[in-house]
């Protein structure tokens, strides 16, 4: 605890009996949700981009028809303007089946081990990280928002 203040609020300091071992666990399962939002993000990402050249194709088809080349608009529209992705699945499929088998769920198990193991408090593990790399009578060190050496 530093000298200038009272360290983390009470949300950020481990629950009395709580190992080591366990806060580790928790920082572990919290670092590999963190990383599935990532992962996520990029989905959503994948989604957009995709949706996005899709509308373009749009464009291309009307000006290759000005271009006095109807063939290859035709050949466009047909093959790839609003085609799957993958079979029977435009982006927002995938985005919608990952949300329900894979994040949803990951991020219900992860809210119920912190809430049943902790107490109900996140990032311990960074908590004390923090606690421990910050530099006495530091102003830029402080333990908490709002607070001051």
């Amino acid at each position: 605890m530093s000298a200038y203040d009272d360290g983390p609020d009470g949300a950020h300091q481990r629950p009395e009996g709580l190992s080591d071992t366990m806060v580790q666990a928790l920082g572990s399962l919290s670092s590999a949700l963190e990383t599935t939002e990532r992962a996520r993000g990029h989905l959503y990402s994948f989604h957009q981009l995709t949706g996005t050249a899709d509308l373009e194709l749009d464009r291309a088809v009307r000006l290759l028809r000005e271009g006095g080349h109807p063939e290859w608009a035709e050949k466009v529209q047909k093959e790839i303007l609003g085609r799957n992705v993958i079979p029977g699945h435009w982006t927002f499929q995938i985005v919608e089946a990952y949300n329900d088998t894979y994040y949803e769920p990951f991020k219900e198990l992860e809210k119920a081990a912190v809430d049943r193991l902790a107490e109900g408090r996140d990032h311990l593990y960074e908590a004390e990280m923090k606690e421990a790399r910050r530099t006495d009578g530091h102003p830029a060190h402080t333990a908490r928002p709002g607070t001051s050496p």
